[in-house]
């Protein structure tokens, strides 16, 4: 996806999510442990300090600064600060080097992570309030790309999986397009919105989901899916 549309997209979403901040803050987020949308804010807006900092001084030690304010407008200005902070350092040339947990150590990386680690967040905000709305499909696509090319290799390096030992096959109904992970002929396929992909990638919706279409080996998919894939 092009450097120009990512951003396009990380803008919204940061735009929607503090727009959650309007709810109640202390609305528990699924799929978070015991945070509330409160803690959720935090964790996004400390990790857009973070990663602006990963590209304007290289390196990954940037923090956010200390813990978000309690109060409602206080965390509302610090968390618009925050994106603020982000967008600035994003808006430049995509192939300029920068600190990232993972190649390529370019800005663009960055581009891509913030962009579709607030698309989800973003649903998580909205779910808690109960009021989730679609993810745009493309982006969405993206997302499961990003977990199959980036999240779940650095689960390996990291020694918290193994490589799957069949292949699984993910295609989106919606997109046409199709993901392979693993090595060999896929022992299974997953068909399914690439929304509803995505968020069963990172865990927000169970496999049982009636969204999803199994064929093949559904237990070597399961097996794959249980990785861990993404942190």
């Amino acid at each position: 996806m092009e450097s120009a549309l990512l951003l396009h997209h990380l803008h919204t979403g940061l735009t929607a999510f503090r727009a959650c901040l309007d709810g109640d803050l202390s609305a528990p987020v699924a799929h978070c442990g015991d945070w509330t949308l409160l803690d959720l804010a935090e964790h996004l807006g400390s990790e857009n300090i973070w990663a602006a900092t990963a590209v304007t001084e290289g390196h990954g030690d940037g923090g956010g600064g200390g813990p978000a304010p309690r109060e409602r407008a206080a965390l509302i200005r610090w968390f618009e600060d925050t994106s603020r902070t982000l967008r600035t350092a994003l808006d430049t040339d995509p192939a300029a080097e920068a600190w990232t947990f993972h190649p390529p150590r370019t800005v663009g990386f960055w581009q891509r992570r913030r962009a579709l680690e607030t698309l989800v967040h973003r649903w998580d905000a909205e779910s808690a309030l109960g009021a989730a709305r679609p993810l745009d499909p493309e982006l969405a696509g993206e997302g499961v790309a990003e977990v199959f090319d980036t999240m779940a290799p650095r689960q390996v390096a990291r020694g918290r999986a193994r490589p799957p030992r069949q292949a699984l096959r993910l295609t989106a109904t919606d997109t046409g397009a199709s993901w392979v992970h693993g090595a060999g002929v896929p022992a299974a396929t997953i068909s399914a919105p690439a929304e509803q992909l995505l968020l069963l990638l990172w865990g927000r919706i169970p496999t049982t989901s009636p969204a999803l279409h199994w064929a093949g080996d559904r237990e070597t998919a399961l097996a794959v899916l249980a990785g861990p894939l993404t942190p």
